[in-house]
């Protein structure tokens, strides 16, 4: 039994650590598929910046399909990956030297002297042509951090980049990497002149085909990972391996279990963040405790919401905790919209009045309170652009979740029992 745990445990943490295995995008990975390729096979240069949110899974879609292309056995031998980073290479300099090293042409640049930087990575890209385009070695040039290369000095790297993919030289493909949806904005008109304009957008949460929640997408992900496939090769007997995907599939419909996943949406639906939470799940399997539980993730998530965001709701004076609560109450009705003092401020007279048991405080003392919460960081404003806005109509964003609202709440002693049920109660 010993044996088979470990066996488990270590094919999903394989799973878990490769970085290149994609629970969606499949249709992108398509495309991103037949782009390279075409310039791989075809001598066709292409060029498309890959836009979304951090930890969304850009990276993971490149090397995904890079891995297979070199499973294929044509990737390695027809094309040269390059691969820079805007918070390494934050200048042309360090960008050509990596792109030196990487194409293994530092014999061929030595003791050259070239009047510019178009004219040192022309003869790079020379160096790899053997005769026609159609025989010339394909380079694939990944830019992590694509908005930060926007930054450089009239943008030489870019413009010389693009505009080789736009002439007839050595087959390139450039994939641009960035979270930043204006990131055309950023290009000097003579790049964007030069740039294909294709781009790919990757969105967090069920795709345009999948009508789910994201509860359900998230717990879709959760049984990708941790089902063991019929053609999964491990040492273990089939019966221990439906044994233990039975599990799985009676802790996706524990209620309880599906009660903290949604307090980690709640919290944070980056994907790293779940997988970082299952390592830790897993890794806690033993022959003693041999199936996970509602309680391990329950467990793990507490740990992970101790970032004492609790206990500084905890000690917050009644007043501050009732303008809390007034801000969870707008949240909920408004879906998260941002909000301005007055809204607050109107939703908490509007409680205080039905219940004689609250002191009445005057707007002065309770703006007071409001400021306080802003300097604990609890709340955020929100930019407005260059209009000067009266403090009052100011508008700021919730940060806490109500989970963690509830959360100091229960665990805090001396609170009036109208403010418990005010928190507790349906949306009003």
């Amino acid at each position: 039994m010993a044996q088979d745990i470990n066996t488990i445990r270590s094919y999903i943490k394989q799973r878990l650590l490769n970085n290149n295995e994609l629970y969606k995008f499949h249709k992108e990975r398509r495309q991103l598929m037949e782009l390279l390729q075409r310039t791989i096979n075809y001598g066709e240069s292409n060029s498309i910046l890959i836009i979304g949110p951090v930890g969304v899974g850009k990276t993971t879609l490149i090397n995904s399909v890079i891995d297979e292309l070199s499973i294929a056995g044509c990737f390695n031998h027809d094309s040269i990956l390059v691969k820079l980073h805007g918070l390494i290479h934050t200048d042309d300099k360090l960008s050509l030297r990596s792109i030196t090293s990487q194409m293994k042409l530092d014999n061929a640049v030595d003791g050259k002297v070239f009047g510019s930087f178009a004219e040192n990575l022309a003869f790079l890209l020379a160096c790899l042509r053997k005769g026609e385009k159609q025989s010339s070695k394909s380079v694939i040039f990944v830019l992590e951090g694509f908005d930060l290369f926007c930054g450089h000095h009239n943008q030489t790297l870019l413009y010389n980049l693009f505009d080789i993919s736009q002439s007839a030289q050595t087959p390139v493909c450039i994939l641009g990497v960035t979270y930043r949806l204006d990131v055309i904005q950023l290009l000097e008109k003579r790049v964007k002149s030069r740039f294909s304009h294709r781009q790919m957008f990757l969105y967090p949460g069920p795709g345009e085909d999948e009508s789910l929640n994201d509860l359900d997408f998230t717990l879709n992900i959760l049984k990708w990972y941790l089902e063991l496939p019929d053609k999964a090769s491990m040492k273990i007997k089939s019966a221990v391996k439906k044994e233990w995907n039975k599990s799985i599939n009676s802790l996706i419909g524990d209620k309880k279990f599906r009660n903290t996943i949604q307090r980690l949406i709640d919290l944070d639906m980056n994907i790293n963040v779940l997988k970082n939470i299952l390592l830790k799940c897993i890794c806690s399997l033993s022959e003693n405790n041999s199936v996970l539980t509602a309680r391990i993730f329950e467990h793990e998530l507490d740990l992970l919401e101790s970032d004492d965001i609790v206990k500084v709701l905890k000690d917050l004076s009644v007043l501050e905790l009732c303008l809390i609560i007034a801000m969870k109450h707008h949240s909920e009705i408004y879906d998260n919209q941002p909000m301005n003092f007055e809204m607050v401020y109107s939703r908490y007279v509007k409680f205080a009045n039905k219940h004689a048991s609250i002191q009445t405080v005057q707007r002065p003392v309770v703006m007071k309170a409001f400021e306080h919460i802003e300097k604990l960081e609890l709340v955020s404003m929100i930019s407005q652009g260059t209009s000067r806005v009266q403090k009052d109509y100011q508008f700021f964003k919730l940060l806490v979740t109500s989970q963690q609202i509830s959360e100091a709440i229960s665990k805090s002693h001396g609170i009036p029992t109208e403010i418990v049920q005010w928190a507790n109660s349906s949306l009003t």
